[in-house]
């Protein structure tokens, strides 16, 4: 029964084994849009939730990792994330409080959760 997954540092994994993932993804998704609620994976056939999705993460440019082939670029959406500004959710966070010197004391909020 496939239901989803989730790879993270998706992009450190051997690039011939993403070869083979991307044409194991690609095998569940061809499944996915015929709305199949049994198809064959591997020579095995399983059940497929609708509702089952496939994620991954990767950190793009650090050492050690690779460049996705364009095959598995493909089949899924790009999604860009950000390190949060700390002490702006802590400053918000501080005036709904009804504190008057939140910036100030989101600052400190920010630096001591840094130091441990």
């Amino acid at each position: 029964l496939f239901r989803s997954a989730c790879f993270d540092e998706f992009n450190r994994i051997d690039i011939e084994v993403l070869s083979v993932v991307a044409q194991q993804i690609t095998t569940i998704q061809k499944a996915q849009q015929q709305r199949l609620d049994r198809f064959m994976f591997e020579g095995v056939e399983i059940s497929l939730r609708s509702s089952c999705a496939v994620f991954v993460t990767m950190n793009p440019g650090y050492a050690g990792r690779t460049e996705l082939p364009d095959n598995l670029k493909a089949l899924f959406r790009p999604v860009a994330m950000m390190v949060p500004d700390y002490a702006m959710i802590a400053e918000i966070m501080l005036f709904s409080f009804g504190f008057s010197d939140a910036k100030v004391q989101a600052k400190k909020i920010v630096t001591t959760f840094k130091l441990s």
